[in-house]
């Protein structure tokens, strides 16, 4: 069944029975022409790459244009495999771009928490935020026209809804319809961890998404393997983890932009533990312009615990009171820019920062660990 918008932007219709495609089409219907900017999340990944590619076939129902654009890299062997076979084009973000060509902003599978430097070039140049779909706790930084928020295993869920009940019907012959459907499904398979974490409308998706996928292309994307560095970085983060209360917690010091995506499947690969609910996996990244920023990821198996909430409280807000992180049911991440001393400098000098950087997260994951768990 159709999800429905929530009651305070279901005030603003002129009907309560509005469903949440329904209205999304009713704004990409109001804007029909226009050339719209896709916002990824830094280094997306197949939920948030898929939801996009759905968008922008929505959109061009509306003969709307639209550019798939991201921050970071894409480094996780199964999202460049995904790109590859679906030869789907996704573009870098390049600050020296003029940002004024777009009369609109979209945002899928993220709220602008993580792209903070994009979003604050698009809204500089003007650019509204029109639509925001993502399936993470409510983070607050945008205003968007339309907005689907929602529990739900992955953002592809949601989007595999826009299709089964909006105006495009999907067509097994039509070769773009069938890409876009094997993305979905790549997308809903690894945000819900192969249907561990699925419920009934990822079920309900999942049917109406195999109807036509292509099970070849998705099986050869499902079956990369891990790279050299991802196990070096797991090999790391089984040396140096702290265990508490049955958290499991790891710094893997520096990696580089292309690496990034270890964080993530080191956290997924300590989860599998033995005595093991939570874990939380972070490192200092830094990308290809010399920026550095301490990522992390937590995964967690502990129905109880929320990471949006877990996260929030243990690292609080930056300057402008905006929460460094955030996370979903079982997931979340966060991003701490390094500021005034990012750079490599020597050593002794890199090897002091990250010691600090340390220092200072796994002391405030103990205490909150501690103080919720009486672990020590």
């Amino acid at each position: 069944m159709p999800a429905r918008l929530d009651q305070p932007a279901l005030s603003q219709l002129s009907t309560p029975l509005v469903t949440a495609h329904e209205r999304l089409f009713d704004v990409l219907t109001a804007h029909r022409g226009e050339r719209h900017i896709i916002v990824l999340h830094a280094y997306p990944d197949p939920d948030a790459i898929s939801a996009a590619y759905a968008h922008r076939l929505i959109s061009a129902q509306c003969h709307i244009e639209t550019d798939i654009v991201y921050c970071g890299t894409i480094s996780h062997s199964q999202n460049i495999a995904l790109t590859r076979l679906l030869k789907l084009d996704l573009t870098p973000y390049d600050p020296a771009v003029d940002l004024s060509q777009y009369q609109g902003a979209v945002y899928v599978d993220h709220q602008g928490t993580t792209c903070n430097s994009l979003v604050e070039a698009l809204e500089a140049a003007g650019v509204p935020t029109l639509i925001v779909v993502d399936h993470h706790e409510a983070q607050g930084r945008l205003q968007p026209a339309f907005s689907d928020v929602r529990r739900t295993g992955a953002t592809a869920t949601i989007y595999a809804e826009y299709l089964e009940g909006g105006p495009l019907k999907l067509d097994k012959a039509n070769p773009d319809h069938v890409t876009v459907a094997t993305a979905l499904m790549h997308g809903l398979m690894t945000d819900t961890a192969n249907f561990v974490r699925a419920n009934a409308e990822d079920f309900h998706a999942a049917s109406y998404l195999s109807q036509f996928s292509d099970a070849n292309p998705l099986s050869q994307i499902m079956s990369q393997s891990r790279s050299k560095p991802t196990l070096e970085i797991i090999s790391r983060a089984l040396a140096c983890r702290t265990t508490v209360a049955n958290f499991s917690i790891a710094g893997v010091g520096y990696l580089r932009g292309e690496n990034r995506d270890a964080i993530p499947q080191t956290a997924d690969f300590l989860l599998s533990e033995e005595n093991v609910h939570t874990a939380i996996v972070y490192g200092i990244v830094t990308d290809d312009n010399g920026e550095e920023n301490l990522i992390g990821s937590l995964r967690t198996s502990k129905l109880v615990l929320d990471p949006d909430q877990f996260i929030k409280d243990v690292l609080g807000k930056d300057a402008s009171g905006r929460h460094f992180g955030g996370g979903k049911q079982s997931a979340g991440g966060f991003q701490i820019p390094i500021g005034f001393l990012a750079g490599s400098g020597r050593d002794e000098y890199a090897d002091l920062k990250w010691q600090v950087f340390d220092a200072r997260v796994r002391h405030r994951l103990l205490a909150k660990i501690d103080a919720e768990h009486g672990s020590r």
